[in-house]
């Protein structure tokens, strides 16, 4: 068996603190100085390591200070739904109106299917956010089963299912395809969103690459953003 170098066992080493959370976004991870002594490394080497992180998007180095965690999906661009408005006044809460649970795909138009993913059931769950016990969107999420089993809804970290990735699993999102229209509400949507059939509404599909392999996330939001807009840093 290979030997791994130890450049990549630092960077997993930060990264899974990062990931569960010991080196929470703004905080500042272990200085080289520390590093070094800690792993009996080179400065050289810890270098590597920091060099890798940033380039991955899990820290940035601030002269003076150290290297501070980042928000990963900021770092990489990605679109999300986290605040609805440009504030962080507003309360989220998700309902989980449909469990994990083992089906069949549903018809994809935005995106092609892989081999090994139509050779497989899918995992589909669908969630609903409020704000102010208002309806806001209604997020649809599929993903194949030979790549991750069903998550049990006890498990979603803070209704995130990012952030149960990427503390109880250790995958990451590291791109992100994207089509986003509007539509008008059908009959099933204007009732989850209480709203009138036919109403103008944001239909957003997207699919996530992650770092495990063969595993992609697809999701569908239908997005009511009259009282609150979306904006383009958000949760999934």
């Amino acid at each position: 068996m290979t030997k791994q170098p130890k450049y990549r066992k630092i960077v997993a080493y930060l990264k899974k603190g990062i990931q569960v959370g010991e080196y929470p976004v703004n905080s500042y991870i272990p200085s080289e100085h520390e590093i070094c002594h800690q792993f009996k490394s080179t400065r050289t080497t810890v270098r590597r390591a920091l060099d890798e992180l940033i380039q991955e998007g899990f820290i940035l180095k601030e002269h003076g200070r150290g290297s501070r965690v980042v928000e990963r999906n900021k770092a990489l661009g990605l679109l999300t739904v986290k605040g609805f408005s440009g504030s962080t006044d507003f309360e989220v809460r998700t309902v989980i109106s449909v469990r994990p649970t083992l089906t069949v795909w549903a018809p994809l138009k935005s995106f092609e299917l892989t081999e090994e993913e139509k050779s497989a059931a899918c995992v589909y769950f669908q969630r609903i956010r409020h704000i102010n016990d208002i309806p806001v969107v209604v997020e649809n999420n599929w993903y194949s089963s030979k790549s991750l089993g069903p998550i049990q809804v006890d498990d979603f970290v803070e209704g995130s299912f990012f952030k149960t990735l990427r503390q109880k699993y250790l995958i990451e999102i590291m791109g992100v395809e994207q089509e986003i229209r509007s539509i008008a509400a059908t009959t099933e949507l204007a009732e989850q969103l209480r709203i009138l059939k036919g109403t103008p509404i944001l239909h957003i599909t997207v699919r996530f690459r992650t770092s495990k392999l063969g595993l992609n996330l697809y999701g569908e939001l239908y997005c009511n953003t009259t009282e609150y807009p979306i904006h383009n840093s958000y949760f999934i």
